[in-house]
């Protein structure tokens, strides 16, 4: 039979195998739409239907309470997760605990593949349509296949995968550490053109200060300002910063304190680059006749100690605890540089007999950035304490403003627990005003020197290593706090420092890692540092020390 229908859909004709006419001709009611629209809704309804087909057959197969597959589970939980949990999936998550708890009692099958490493179980589950039942097979057996490596006792895959991660990020923190104790290839230029002009050029050499300023060194009439750093653009910037935020810059003195290796380059930057009406000394630990081995014992044990060259050339990772998160892992690695073993971060210990004369200073680190005048920090009346500081244990920034003693030693050494509270107030190293003539009257050295002595027979088991440490121990009892604003800390740790509260802060201090001079610096907490660096002198020029770029 054949059915023949007329382009203008007004008539039908209907023939037999056989070529008969068995139906002349079926006359249509009149057309009420064009045959386009029918031929469109065809189409539409060709492309609509099976997917209504598969859905239809899926919820059959599914079936209304049960849920074999994790496409079903996606489309149970979403709603749940969304907000518009129904009795459906309510029952779907009682189904899915009912099917975890039926797994937890079977055993997984012996030739299930589990995988090696957490990137690959991630791969797995997104590349494999598992149903439910597998997938929790796959779990059960990732967490809970055991690995025998060479003898040891076995250890669970989940925790193999954890202690990678941790690994992996502590060693981010360990070349992240070594990038911040290498000596940047331009600063190493820098001071190796300096020492060669210091040598060669006799303005370099010339008297610092001149003859006719040195009175102005011990007179208490000025504002006097202790510096010790081998690290010569940096000791640049926070002369400069200094004597730039200065109201009164002629009443500035500099006491610039250096190792003898680095004195010739150090005196020649300062003799090359003049900074008046401020004065400034430059000045060896060797030129000091007071600081010698027999005054200074202790720290000459601590920088030839083989122990103390072991913990930092040897295995880093080895150091870290297995409860060490990434943040402890890096304060260790920065309480163990061997800058801490320098007898220039130890200098301030002895500022009373390295500068008789004076009554009171300032000791400023070498990673701080002066941004306001500094005069009346000699105005504070200090009560009769020796150490003007910065209090860390509180504070808007809940990481940088949360020391105590419990962040600094080990309270589970009963010579720590039986002398200090773990919950006392630390305070800041970095800017500070010393009463020297408060400080002679003390025994602060020798308790410095005490506990130096017992952290060394303890095998620096009281503390990690570091100058703060003892400090606090040393001044406990001698501090007057100052307000927060005259110093801000954290810029060389704290990625997420207010910037406004850099902006209004007299001093700012990138201690930590990142300091501004590395290409691990802060970008956006680089130009209050960079801005008084002159990229355009001959000898930052000609070592290439550029200035960073946002």
């Amino acid at each position: 039979m054949q059915i023949r229908l007329s382009p203008s859909m007004r008539s039908i004709t209907i023939s037999t195998s056989h070529g008969l006419l068995d139906l002349m001709r079926l006359k249509a009611a009149a057309r009420h739409f064009s045959y386009r629209t029918v031929f469109h809704t065809v189409l539409i309804l060709a492309f609509l239907l099976p997917f209504v087909f598969i859905l239809t057959a899926v919820m059959t197969l599914e079936g209304f309470n049960k849920c074999s597959s994790l496409d079903c589970l996606g489309r149970r939980l979403g709603p749940r997760l969304l907000g518009r949990g129904n009795d459906g999936s309510m029952r779907l998550v009682r189904d899915l605990y009912a099917i975890l708890d039926e797994i937890n009692s079977e055993e997984v099958p012996v030739d299930l593949k589990v995988p090696e490493s957490f990137d690959e179980f991630i791969w797995d589950m997104k590349n494999n349509d598992y149903d439910l039942r597998s997938f929790a097979f796959k779990l059960k057996a990732t967490k809970a296949n055991a690995l025998s490596v060479s003898g040891c006792q076995p250890q669970v895959q989940m925790d193999s995968m954890d202690k990678e991660l941790r690994s992996s990020r502590l060693s981010e923190q360990l070349n992240k550490h070594y990038a911040a104790i290498a000596i940047p290839k331009g600063l190493y230029c820098l001071s190796l053109r300096l020492t060669d002009e210091y040598s060669s050029n006799a303005l370099a050499r010339k008297q610092l200060p001149p003859p006719e300023l040195v009175p102005c060194l011990s007179d208490n009439s000025y504002y006097h300002f202790v510096l010790a750093s081998d690290n010569i653009l940096a000791a640049s910037v926070v002369v400069t910063s200094t004597i730039r935020s200065s109201l009164k810059p002629e009443r500035i003195v500099f006491h610039v304190i250096t190792d003898k290796k680095t004195y010739p380059a150090m005196h020649s930057w300062f003799a090359l680059n003049s900074l008046y009406p401020a004065i400034v000394e430059v000045k060896g630990v060797h030129q000091f006749d007071w600081l010698t081995k027999e005054n200074v014992p202790v720290l000459e044990a601590i920088e030839t100690q083989r122990t103390v060259r072991d913990r930092y050339h040897g295995n880093h990772l080895a150091r870290a605890s297995a409860s060490d998160s990434p943040r402890v892992f890096a304060a260790k690695l920065q309480a163990g540089s061997p800058t801490y073993t320098s007898v220039l971060n130890h200098i301030r210990i002895y500022l009373p007999e390295l500068f008789p004369s004076l009554n009171k200073v300032v000791f400023l680190d070498d990673d701080v950035v002066v941004q306001h005048d500094l005069s009346s920090l000699w105005d504070i009346d200090l009560a009769g304490k020796v150490n003007g500081a910065v209090e860390t244990c509180r504070g808007g920034d809940s990481w940088v403003m949360s020391k105590r003693f419990r962040n600094y030693f080990n309270f589970s050494h009963p010579l720590v627990a039986n002398n200090f509270d773990p919950s006392e107030c630390a305070w800041a190293y970095g800017m500070n005003i010393f009463d020297l003539n408060a400080w002679r009257k003390t025994t602060i050295k020798d308790k410095y020197h005490h506990w130096v002595k017992e952290n060394l027979k303890s095998n620096f088991t009281l503390w990690r290593l570091g100058t703060l440490p003892p400090g606090l121990i040393a001044f406990k009892g001698h501090v007057h706090p100052i307000d927060p604003s005259w110093h801000l800390l954290g810029l060389g740790y704290q990625e997420k420092t207010d910037i406004n509260s850099v902006r209004k802060a007299a001093v700012i201090h990138y201690n930590g890692q990142s300091k501004p001079w590395l290409e691990i610096g802060f970008k956006h907490l680089q130009p209050f540092w960079t801005r008084h660096v002159n990229y355009s002198n001959e000898f930052i020029r000609n070592c290439h020390i550029m200035e960073p770029q946002l």
